[in-house]
């Protein structure tokens, strides 16, 4: 029931911002998030790791409400509020600590060389288009939701997580970078056509997807 409705209020953002509707996207936007938190908290109890994670949907809550009611002027402030929410469920995916593997290190290889190479596209024309200051915040910010992509993708070999919620999360995660990335691409790169929308997409399929994943882990 949860997941059908996330998605069903995903839907309907993708819509309001394809018709610019703003009323249904001040509804929808937030009842994503409201919902996957009540989702994981009635099914976890919000007990250990599954806390962090209701924490970071809080946080990417707040992020949403943000850029919703200004892009522009709140970019660093969700950048921020975002970057606190990697944070979390980057705690989250590292209880208890994972073994050091083969396939980790190699992830990590993977991801750390894709992410810099991102980076550094989105970061080379910030001193000419005014934004010399989100140099440094980006950094940061690519590096942590590095290190929650990698963190995530690591359960794909981690005995203690079954492999439908290893691979849901993994997915996830990577939606979520990946629509970072649109929305970084967007603002400070060069304009995509529908951008928004694709970001928004990517964004809420992941984060329900993600969701999705640690319910099937840790739900009851």
């Amino acid at each position: 029931m949860f997941f059908i409705a996330a998605f069903i209020f995903a839907t309907l953002e993708a819509l309001a911002l394809w018709k610019q509707w703003l009323k249904l996207e001040y509804v929808a936007k937030p009842a994503v998030m409201a919902i996957l938190f009540l989702w994981l908290w009635t099914t976890t109890g919000l007990d250990g790791a599954s806390l962090w994670f209701g924490l970071g949907i809080l946080l990417s809550l707040a992020g949403d409400v943000l850029l919703m009611i200004s892009l522009d002027r709140l970019f660093l402030a969700g950048l921020i509020v975002f970057l606190l929410a990697h944070l979390a469920y980057l705690v989250g995916f590292n209880i208890p600590i994972p073994e050091i593997s083969a396939w980790g290190f190699f992830l990590a290889i993977m991801v750390g060389l894709g992410g810099v190479r991102v980076i550094r596209r989105i970061i080379a024309p910030l001193g000419t288009s005014g934004h010399n200051r989100m140099r440094i915040p980006i950094m940061v910010y690519g590096a942590v939701i590095s290190l929650m992509l990698l963190s995530a993708m690591i359960k794909m070999t981690d005995f203690a997580w079954s492999v439908d919620a290893a691979a849901l999360v993994s997915v996830g995660a990577f939606l979520f970078y990946v629509s970072d990335i649109i929305l970084a691409w967007n603002k400070f790169v060069s304009p995509i056509q529908y951008g928004r929308i694709y970001n928004i997409g990517a964004y809420h399929l992941g984060q329900i997807t993600l969701i999705a994943g640690v319910v099937a882990q840790y739900g009851n």
